[in-house]
């Protein structure tokens, strides 16, 4: 087949796939993803990818992706897996329902959601369109603006993803964890999750979104997700990347944010040759609080890109952001956060933070903190920091009888918890710290 993603025109990629695509739909098309797609690929016909002289992409190259022969998922036969698989998978020992999600197609048999309050849904966007239709017809596609080539990529091949929606004064008591799985053996292959979630007023929820690879397997995963935080809802993201380290990840997460409402996003990045996380949340209203939470741990050549934006366009709001990195070998970490607060926007408490700590002279990070201020009275401030191990910290360690490998772990838990520390379920929190000694491959503390 030929490269879809090669030329860097969107349109090229559509021509080649179009009509192979809409036939593995096999007439199960839904009119609205239609109509979205149709949308999309009319944009597409005169946007490029983004290359290194593009601003919002110049610490990220590309080539690997773009010079890939990828198959989209819809194309192939369905992956096998069983309880035991998902179970390898997901390793989180606390009560939760769970949606499973394989090569972006919704697997029900390995799915497991319980009783649920009247009016909760819990499962596929196809299935929520069925159910919802009206309530995902108001807001799907409804938050995204200034799309890239990637964005509009997945409007335009999106076959399916979770949805989930908590009424009105519904508290949801155990998290729900969305768990997608990618790859094929012995393809190349890109899938579309496309996710939305929808927080009616006075409701809670906690959703972790866990993104995983079949060993061995190289693909692509191009995935969106929107946010819609109802009056005094409270809603905490978390989002765990794992995908194989020779694989791909571009996420893009856009959060609509009401009056008193809190929303939590907490992103941890393991996994992956080239990862890009966009996070973007509107505070469209007064005494909204935001938080952006961050931890990226980078190996080998791995390379990790944040893109963060909060828009405070009302005032009394607060916004608090922290992200972290932790970077060995010749892994490679890109920070850029910004803060929008509007001439409207009096009264706003914004904080953003990036660390990093290099652990090889041949790791490296680029990191632009931004604030743009149009209001007066407001409290803003924002900073990054790069360096290496306390050497005197370290020192200490080691003059108390503590091998050298600990001690440095030691260090680098003290660093990782302040982000770690902030998750509000104990055993994931727990699962969590396991995962940055395994990347790494340091000693537990």
């Amino acid at each position: 087949m030929k490269s879809i993603l090669k030329n860097r025109k969107a349109n090229d990629w559509y021509i080649s796939l179009s009509e192979k695509f809409e036939a593995n739909l096999n007439g199960k098309d839904i009119s609205l993803l239609k109509e979205l797609r149709a949308n999309a690929i009319n944009q597409l016909s005169g946007i490029d990818f983004p290359t290194l002289k593009t601003e919002e992409w110049k610490y990220t190259n590309l080539n690997k992706i773009l010079n890939t022969d990828f198959k989209h998922t819809s194309s192939m036969r369905k992956t096998e897996l069983t309880d035991e698989d998902i179970d390898k998978f997901r390793t989180e020992e606390f009560d939760h329902h769970l949606l499973v999600f394989v090569n972006g197609v919704f697997s029900d048999q390995l799915s497991k959601v319980s009783e649920l309050p009247e009016n909760v849904f819990i499962g596929s966007l196809n299935d929520g369109l069925k159910l919802k239709y009206e309530i995902v017809k108001d807001h799907l596609g409804k938050i995204i603006s200034d799309k890239s080539a990637f964005d509009y990529l997945n409007d335009s091949f999106m076959i399916d993803g979770s949805f989930i929606l908590i009424p009105e004064e519904v508290v949801l008591e155990k998290p729900i964890q969305v768990l997608n799985i990618s790859g094929y053996k012995n393809e190349v292959t890109f899938s579309t999750p496309r996710n939305l979630i929808c927080a009616g007023k006075n409701s809670q929820a906690s959703i972790i979104f866990k993104y995983v690879g079949i060993e061995g397997s190289k693909y692509f995963t191009n995935s969106v997700t929107e946010v819609f935080v109802e009056e005094n809802a409270i809603v905490d993201i978390y989002k765990v990347e794992l995908e194989n380290d020779n694989s791909y990840h571009i996420e893009r997460t856009d959060i609509y944010q009401k009056v008193n409402s809190v929303f939590s996003h907490y992103n941890f990045s393991f996994g992956g040759a080239i990862v890009r996380n966009n996070i973007i949340s509107k505070l469209d209203a007064e005494n909204i609080e935001c938080n952006f939470n961050g931890l990226y741990i980078g190996k080998a050549d791995q390379h990790f890109d944040n893109h963060t934006f909060i828009d405070h366009s009302k005032p009394n709001c607060n916004s608090n952001e922290l992200y972290k990195g932790i970077l060995d070998d010749k892994s490679h970490g890109v920070f850029s956060g910004k803060i929008l607060v509007d001439k409207d926007a009096q009264k706003t408490n914004a904080y953003q933070s990036n660390k990093t700590i290099l652990l090889s002279k041949d790791a490296s990070i680029d990191t632009k903190p931004q604030l743009e201020i149009y209001a007066d009275d407001v409290k803003c401030s924002h900073g990054a920091t790069i360096g290496h191990l306390d050497e005197t910290a370290l020192f200490y360690i080691l003059s108390r009888g503590i091998p050298e490998e600990k001690a440095k772990s030691m260090l680098i838990t003290a660093f990782a918890e302040d982000v770690v520390s902030k998750v509000k379920i104990k055993p994931f929190q727990d699962k969590l710290n396991h995962l940055i000694f395994e990347h790494l491959n340091r000693v537990e503390v």
